[in-house]
């Protein structure tokens, strides 16, 4: 990890697909360390599960379980690997993904590449370690709007509820059109009761169900998304995917498609997230990620309803220490303002 300063320009003088394809090879060559433990002030219990610190790596980094054993050795509380279609997809053509760097920003268009759901539930089901492991679920391309995509979304609760630690419904990538569609409130409903029942016909375990949503939403919609799952019985919202907004940007690769993450959305995520707490009264955990890359981020997001934080942007400038040195941060924040645990810090702005 203190080597990561002078491995990054070798990484940045790689394309940014091509060096994030070399980091997971490399990855997957390193033995597993062991998954973080609780720490009295960092742990925390959401939707039934007890994550040993908030700090979780968001879906995008292993996008087919390759390495999550070894991300949990770098002190993640969770890892969330996927997105994972039903059926392998290539996603679209490349050049699909940009460093910002100027920015500390990344713009990626991949659309679901990932070589599907079947050859990440054998790895997964071959896991020797513990730690939490969730699993975020789309649909392919060319189902991805109305009841074909609703379909798709159920055959993946089916076929991943038996190895995750959570789902994850991500209907808010912007790079697959159509899906951003299923926001919409009838086309939620009908989503969410769709899962909620897949998941009861999926086996013995029946993992909690969160929802990922886009952070550009107006107040009605997050109104409607709110209602739909509160309604629905679903465990928690992740707020939030990347945005198709552009705020001022520096770097050359400021007018690529796609959906923009990194430090450039923080200010969007975080009121994104306090929208969302205010639909919800505090009703549904929330799981805040966007423009994460310090203990201070994650403390902002905590104090304003979350009750996890993911990231994954911030990786690519900061290096695999980040997990643990967020953790720290946030430990030094919260005992400086008097909580004895980060249960006690949701929330109060």
């Amino acid at each position: 990890m203190a080597l990561y300063p002078l491995l990054r320009p070798l990484a940045f003088a790689l394309d940014a697909e091509r060096a994030h394809r070399a980091t997971i090879a490399a990855l997957k060559l390193l033995p597993a360390g062991p998954p973080a433990a609780p720490d009295p002030v960092l742990a925390v219990r959401v939707a039934g599960l007890d994550f040993p610190n908030p700090v979780g790596l968001a879906a995008g980094f292993d996008k087919d379980a390759e390495v999550f054993a070894q991300m949990l050795g770098f002190g993640f509380g969770s890892v969330e690997v996927g997105t994972l279609t039903p059926r392998p997809q290539p996603g679209n053509p490349r050049p699909r993904l940009f460093r910002l760097a100027e920015d500390r920003a990344v713009i990626n268009r991949l659309g679901f590449n990932n070589r599907g759901q079947a050859a990440a539930r054998h790895r997964l089901e071959a896991r020797r370690r513990g730690g939490i492991v969730g699993v975020n679920i789309g649909a392919n391309k060319e189902n991805a709007g109305g009841d074909a995509a609703i379909a798709d979304y159920a055959m993946g609760v089916r076929a991943m509820a038996g190895v995750a630690g959570y789902l994850t419904i991500n209907i808010s990538s912007p790079n697959t059109p159509g899906l951003r569609g299923l926001q919409d409130k009838g086309a939620l409903e009908a989503l969410l009761a769709a899962a909620m029942e897949a998941r009861g016909t999926s086996g013995p375990l029946t993992p909690p169900i969160f929802l990922k949503i886009a952070p550009d939403l107006d107040h009605a919609a997050i109104d409607d998304i709110a209602a739909a799952a509160l309604d629905a019985g679903i465990q928690g919202l992740i707020v939030a995917n990347t945005t198709i907004s552009r705020p001022a940007l520096r770097s050359r690769h400021r007018d690529e498609a796609g959906g923009l993450s990194g430090a450039p959305l923080k200010p969007l995520a975080l009121q994104c997230l306090r929208d969302v707490r205010r639909a919800t009264g505090g009703a549904l955990p929330l799981i805040a990620a966007g423009g994460i890359g310090s203990g201070a981020d994650a403390y902002a997001r905590i104090r304003a309803g979350a009750s996890l934080v993911q990231l994954y942007s911030a990786l690519v400038y900061e290096g695999p220490g980040l997990a643990r040195r967020i953790a720290r941060e946030l430990k030094a924040l919260l005992v400086r303002d008097g909580f004895a645990r980060i249960a006690d810090a949701i929330g109060q702005v």
